[in-house]
């Protein structure tokens, strides 16, 4: 199948045109002016921008918290559909008690501060030092709304990683070259317990409307590699909202924010309200989420409406009781992604049915998500739900 290509600019000029759409821009914050560098500039200056143009070229805030807030709503006939992978894997055990790293890639239980972590990169350019692929299938005839790329993992391991390049990742779609995608909203960065963890999102709707289905490939999210006892993680989410008329009438909704869970604050409850949800309804939730540990019990997520009695999310991929469990799990089948362990060593992007929550119909819905030590950090949320008018 195709991949994306490399590309190397010799001046500022070319860089930033092939680092953008080509009238569209992905993000709100433009690039400086290109008097700003003298000379060449190619992608492997990327991660020294700040440095070169003297600037954060993301031109986003950063904040420990970021309290949980509605970025997208819209009662249509549709649903919505993710891709997702990780970014870095184990490379080999640091711990006498640990499974070996080829165990633990294909699901035997592991957590990352065993490993020496290293960067996935499976695509065929150079310049890249990590890059995963994940599948977006949307359904016959449809329409995208709406698209939001996700990205975060930790900062502090082996190495540290510079909390500049936080705001900025490459993405492809199938057959395609890099573009650069600049965070849009603020970016959360939590320096704590020490983890060096953040999460940035773009609003990149025009390239997956234009691109549609297909393998996508996101590179260059700063993650750190290396060993520590916190461990190191990483990964992306790619949220895609899409209206088809062969498809149930749906309430349409994607939260986020960032939120720690840990013994300091063991439970956070997340409510959408307004909704207009009929008895027997069906529908599903996703969650995005960092350094969940597999086999570590007490990270749990119930869903209830207004009317009803709460239920547990669950499936086979993800137990009640550790539901943070380092899976990129659901619906149904699951997605296409290069490569595709089934332990993503601290990376959670899973979607769950929760239909039997809907069974008595009601007006909001609301997610409690609880925590055992060592915790995870909660990033997104994104819900269907059939409505009526």
């Amino acid at each position: 199948m195709p991949k994306p290509t490399g590309f190397a600019a010799r001046s500022i000029l070319g860089a930033m045109l092939l680092l953008a759409f080509s009238t569209t821009p992905l993000a709100a914050a433009p690039l400086p002016p290109a008097t700003a560098v003298d000379g060449a500039l190619d992608i492997a200056d990327l991660p020294r921008l700040p440095e070169l143009l003297g600037t954060d070229v993301s031109g986003q805030e950063e904040s420990s918290r970021i309290p949980f807030a509605q970025r997208y709503q819209a009662v249509h006939h549709g649903g919505i559909v993710r891709a997702a992978n990780s970014s870095i894997t184990c490379r080999a055990a640091r711990s006498g008690s640990a499974a070996a790293c080829s165990s633990v890639q294909q699901g035997a239980a592991g957590t990352n501060g065993d490993y020496d972590m290293h960067y996935i990169d499976d695509d065929d350019d150079p310049n890249t030092y990590n890059s995963s692929r994940a599948e977006i299938a949307l359904p016959g005839n449809s329409t995208v709304t709406y698209a939001r790329l996700y990205w975060g993992g930790n900062l502090r391991a082996g190495e540290q990683k510079p909390p500049e390049d936080n705001g900025r990742v490459l993405i492809a779609e199938q057959g395609g070259q890099y573009q650069q995608v600049l965070a849009d909203t603020a970016i959360a960065h939590r320096d704590a317990d020490g983890m060096d963890a953040f999460q940035a999102s773009a609003d990149i709707t025009p390239l997956v409307r234009r691109a549609g289905s297909g393998l996508y490939t996101v590179a260059q999210i700063n993650v750190a590699m290396g060993n520590s006892k916190a461990g190191t993680w990483g990964g992306w989410t790619l949220v895609v909202a899409y209206e088809n008329s062969a498809e149930p009438l749906r309430q349409l909704s994607v939260w986020d924010g960032f939120e720690a869970l840990d013994t300091s604050r063991t439970t956070h409850e997340i409510t959408l309200p307004g909704l207009r949800i009929p008895a027997r309804a069906t529908g599903s939730a996703g969650i995005v989420s960092y350094d969940g540990d597999r086999g570590h019990q007490g990270d749990s997520v119930s869903v209830r409406t207004d009317t009803g009695e709460a239920f547990a999310l669950r499936d086979a991929a993800n137990p009640a009781t550790d539901l943070m469990n380092s899976t990129i799990s659901g619906p149904g089948r699951a997605i296409t992604r290069q490569p595709a362990y089934p332990n993503t060593l601290g990376y959670d992007s899973d979607v769950f049915d929760i239909g039997p929550a809907l069974a008595s119909g009601g007006t909001g819905l609301t997610f409690r998500f609880t925590a055992e030590d060592p915790g995870y950090h909660l990033g997104a949320l994104f819900v269907q739900a059939d409505t009526r008018r």
